[in-house]
């Protein structure tokens, strides 16, 4: 099945006094490969400008801008047009011997970011604890474990907008069991690195499954590859897998190297930001 959606997203910041110039990257295209087409896509800000875009060294489409006048808010407006699937489903078990072709694939040069630690994905006293007192440990099959260990967090923690912030360490969530998307990614994705399975962090939209208009944010889950399978989608907040309705913006180690803006201003001001995302499924 192909799902086909409209696509857009709005973020805004005010200044509580006049900023002379700001540059700022964006990740906002939709990513493009087999399974997802970009019928269209567009950036437009207030104030107006040249954008250029850029590959990342994720091989996600970003874009960067420059605007070196005085201005007092800066609004961003995305939109895009966007199929995707069918979505091939992974099968539920992987053949004999896959956590030694997992451990045989180590020197793999693109898998080998996503096995190791980076500044949101990693290991902790905290996590230690964590795995400990629930028993969270691999199974025989990599794939089935990873599917156990996502039913297991969405279980365990309790969805809570406005308990974390974008800067918000893995503690934060195994401390409280309270955090929004961004935090159920990076804790599913740090254990499953220790485990041994290259995982990375996506963000992006999820999408309504029937035709009608959403209105929300935008989402994070994780996506751990497999010997044979290859990359496969998990999303712990809601606990399913990728499918037709998670549309992928960029991958990255974790939020640190993919978030929707980044970027600095020259002024004495104090920033605000608000973000809205309308998805229209047809």
């Amino acid at each position: 099945m192909i799902a086909r959606y409209a696509i857009e997203h709005r973020i805004r910041f005010e200044y509580d006094a006049p900023v002379r110039s700001e540059v700022m990257t964006l990740h906002l295209g939709p990513l493009r490969d087999r399974v997802q087409v970009v019928r269209a896509f567009s950036v437009h800000t207030d104030p107006d400008g040249p954008l250029f875009e850029f590959i990342d060294p994720f091989g996600n489409s970003a874009h960067f801008l420059d605007r070196a006048r005085v201005h007092d808010r800066l609004e961003i407006v995305a939109r895009s047009h966007v199929e995707v699937g069918p979505v091939p489903p992974a099968p539920k078990r992987l053949e004999a011997g896959a956590w030694q072709a997992l451990r045989e694939a180590r020197g793999d040069v693109e898998l080998w970011p996503m096995r190791h630690a980076s500044a949101f994905v990693r290991s902790s006293p905290a996590l230690e604890r964590f795995l400990a007192v629930h028993g969270l440990e691999p199974g025989e099959d990599p794939l089935a474990s990873a599917r156990e260990l996502r039913a297991k967090l969405f279980r365990l923690f309790e969805y809570v907008p406005g308990s974390t912030t974008a800067e918000s360490p893995i503690e934060t969530i195994l401390e409280t069991g309270k955090g929004v998307c961004q935090d159920y990614a990076h804790v599913m994705a740090s254990i499953l690195r220790r485990w041994g399975i290259p995982c990375r962090y996506v963000s992006g939209y999820l999408a309504p499954s029937e035709e009608q208009v959403t209105t929300g944010e935008s989402h994070a889950w994780v996506e751990g590859w497999f010997p044979g399978t290859g990359w496969t989608g998990f999303d712990p907040t809601n606990d399913t897998e990728g499918d037709e309705r998670h549309v992928r913006v960029a991958v990255g180690r974790d939020y640190a190297d993919v978030p929707p803006t980044r970027g600095v201003f020259q002024g004495a001001a104090r920033s605000t930001i608000e973000a809205e995302v309308v998805i229209e499924r047809r």
